[in-house]
């Protein structure tokens, strides 16, 4: 069973990809509004909530 973080990572996602694909970008990479974009910036931040669980702090590699 997923936890809120993977549920939120899940919706953020598919966010991204609707974005991509009414662009027609196979990758954020493509797109002028990378740095500025916030729905790319909502999920790298769900990514890592969904690594730490909402918990603060580095990440060991």
């Amino acid at each position: 069973m997923k936890d809120k973080y993977e549920l939120d990572l899940d919706e953020k996602k598919e966010h991204l990809k609707q974005c991509q694909e009414e662009k027609n970008f196979k990758s954020c990479y493509n797109c002028e509004s990378i740095f500025n974009c916030l729905v790319r910036k909502n999920f790298v931040d769900a990514v890592y909530a969904s690594m730490s669980k909402g918990k603060t702090g580095g990440f060991d590699f």
